[in-house]
């Protein structure tokens, strides 16, 4: 009872309008995609309300922050691009669900945290920061100046796009709501133009109790075309961006907030092992998201709290029937959303060489990061600019150590293993922590300690793994 008493009054004590406006801080990413899906009729967009609601709830409760839910962005790309069937589309959603719990229930999701170097991980950030901001160019760059009644040009434009850039950025710095506001701005637009533009054509919203009535059962072909074509591209971006980042970004955000990389990586095999039978969208969790919703007022859980009530509630009450509303949602607003989310994804990057005091270390972490961040713009891979920056992490170490000295440290980071499959790495202190039951993690949650190591369970070789292309030679003795 006790709990629970200090629980509600953490709720209540978060609840203002600065949550609220962070709540819709990600939906730059969540709207388009699932527009572009249901419209296409590979999700059922009732179900997809659903879910992703509830996962908002549930999400925020446990793990304490702004824990988004967000398309798994490279199934939807390929999904769409290959006009592939609602069953393929669950298939490979299924299939890298089922992959990612496996890697966290079993642990060795900790040595992927454990042994991706830290400036990989800040390249995947910053290269994913650039990637959504190419995004939000592509949602816009169809539109014109003109503000003429022609196809509603006036509701949706580049003015409203400069218009919205100056907003956000001259309120940057205040406590202003601004994505609440954009938001509602978007919903007026969208009705008018439903209503009395050129767009009455849409369907329109129709109120009623609707729920997940579709039921999917993938075939094995389904699983074949789905997963290897669609899912297996989505793995490295789920694993580095939405497990290891996002990690990575919590730890920087909300240093008394630590999430077990093995929490997060079960969180999203579940999700989607769940809803996917329902025709629901892919998801994952993000660092995009995270990033978006504290830049637009976010520092609790009740911002997804809010969205999770909201989306479960439109779900009940229109379900299917928003898709002429969303469809109508403006261009120009959602791509200043997203833009503005990418931003502060991107600056996240700049902790890359934070506690670090070598100069020759701080370079060689700076072009470890750009490498990653560049190769992954590029190619629009994430999976590619890891392995680019694998390589020239590995690389960089050879020279600054010798062949010798790298041999002998890749050794000891090899006899490492056992200890470095059961611990976790704190990305805010570059220490290691003990992963313990999920029970005894969700205890350390709710006393709201601030997580540190200790020394029965901090090694040299768990010291050694900001640099874990090899141990670094600063590692204790």
């Amino acid at each position: 009872m006790d709990y629970l008493r200090k629980r509600t009054a953490r709720i209540r004590n978060n609840f203002n309008i600065h949550e609220a406006s962070g709540s819709l801080g990600d939906l730059g990413t969540f709207l388009p995609l699932m527009i572009s899906l249901a419209i296409a009729g590979q999700i059922n967009l009732t179900s997809t309300l659903w879910f992703a609601g509830i996962w908002n709830i549930v999400s925020g409760l446990f793990f304490q922050v702004p824990m988004c839910v967000q398309p798994m962005k490279s199934i939807a790309a390929v999904v769409l691009a290959s006009n592939m069937t609602m069953s393929e589309n669950m298939a490979a959603g299924i299939g890298v669900g089922a992959f990612v719990l496996g890697l966290g229930v079993t642990r060795t999701i900790n040595l992927v945290g454990n042994y991706v170097p830290i400036a990989v991980v800040r390249g995947i950030q910053l290269g994913t920061g650039f990637s959504l901001m190419e995004t939000a160019y592509k949602l816009v760059k169809g539109l014109s100046w003109q503000m003429s009644a022609v196809n509603d040009q006036w509701a949706d434009n580049f003015v409203w796009v400069f218009l919205g850039f100056l907003f956000v950025f001259s309120c940057y710095n205040t406590r202003v709501p601004t994505a609440i506001l954009l938001f509602l701005l978007g919903v007026i637009f969208a009705f008018v133009t439903m209503y009395a533009g050129s767009k009455t054509n849409l369907p329109r919203p129709q109120i009623g109790g609707y729920y997940p009535n579709t039921v999917v059962h993938p075939s094995s072909e389904d699983f074949r075309i789905g997963f290897v074509n669609a899912g297996l591209g989505q793995i490295p971006l789920t694993l580095l961006n939405s497990v290891v980042g996002l990690c990575a970004l919590i730890d920087d955000l909300f240093p008394d907030k630590h999430a077990g990389i093995m929490d997060i990586s079960i969180s999203v095999g579940i999700m989607n092992l769940v809803q996917c039978w329902f025709g629901a969208m892919p998801v994952c969790h993000g660092a995009g998201g995270l990033s978006g919703q504290y830049r637009f007022g976010a520092r609790s859980e009740v911002s997804v709290i809010l969205l999770g009530m909201g989306k479960l509630l439109l779900g009940i009450l229109f379900g299917s029937s928003l898709i002429g509303v969303l469809n109508a949602f403006p261009k120009s607003i959602l791509a200043v959303l997203l833009f503005t989310s990418s931003l502060e994804l991107a600056y996240a990057a700049h902790a890359v060489i934070a506690g670090e005091t070598d100069e020759e270390k701080k370079k060689e972490k700076w072009v470890v990061m750009l490498v990653t961040a560049g190769v992954l713009v590029s190619f629009g891979n994430a999976g590619i600019g890891f392995v680019a920056g694998m390589l020239a992490a590995i690389l960089l170490a050879l020279q600054r150590l010798g062949f010798r000295r790298w041999c002998q440290e890749l050794v000891a980071c090899i006899k490492a293993i056992p200890q470095n499959w059961k611990n976790q790495r704190n990305y805010a202190t570059g220490h290691m922590l003990p992963t313990s039951t999920l029970s005894e993690e969700s205890t350390a949650k709710h006393t709201d300690p601030m997580i540190v190591p200790s020394s029965a369970t901090t090694s040299s070789s768990a010291h050694s793994l900001d640099d874990p292309s090899v141990p670094h030679d600063s590692r204790p003795k």
